[in-house]
């Protein structure tokens, strides 16, 4: 995993347009972590589903990939290798300690301090496995959710960033 640029205040608008546009290269990966069941857990998800959207322009494409893994991204080991990605971003809702909606381009060594219970297997086990099977440059972006209760619905947090950080990486794709 590579080493990401400084980083500034959480949400902060114009360095994460920057920090996408450095670190999202050549054939790049999305990856949408988290159960739609469970309220704001279901952001990785929801942000692969705004960016499939057939109306957006950065559907998947050749270069641009988007994958909603769910709660089980192990699944999806075997397509990621076989696309050859150069880059892969996992997006999943993580424990932070910051405001709901709020969210972080986070290290390997950050994410293990995080609480991440509701996935089968543990982010640092995929990326360490992904690490080995690719060449790829492996980015983790969590957001702090406000509630994971079965049966919730998305916090307004949640969504509003869902649709910030939409726009950003769109913003990526079409340059």
């Amino acid at each position: 995993m590579r080493p990401l640029p400084q980083k500034d205040y959480p949400n902060d608008l114009i360095a994460m347009r920057s920090t996408f546009k450095k670190i999202l290269k050549g054939k790049v990966i999305v990856l949408g972590v988290g159960n739609i069941m469970r309220g704001d857990d279901g952001f990785g998800p929801a942000l692969i589903e705004n960016l499939s959207r057939p109306s957006g322009r950065a559907e998947s494409t050749r270069k641009f990939i988007f994958i909603d893994a769910g709660s089980a991204p192990e699944n999806y080991l075997g397509k990621i290798i076989k696309e050859k990605p150069d880059t892969v971003l996992i997006v999943d809702a993580v424990h932070l300690n910051l405001s709901p909606g709020k969210y972080e381009l986070l290290k390997k060594a950050e994410i293990a301090n995080c609480g991440l219970t509701t996935h089968d297997i543990s982010p640092g086990l995929f990326i360490d496995f992904l690490e080995k099977e690719t060449d790829a440059d492996i980015y983790f972006l969590g957001l702090q959710p406000k509630n994971i209760t079965l049966g919730d619905d998305m916090s307004v947090e949640v969504k509003k960033s869902v649709i910030e950080l939409s726009g950003l990486i769109k913003g990526v794709t079409n340059a």
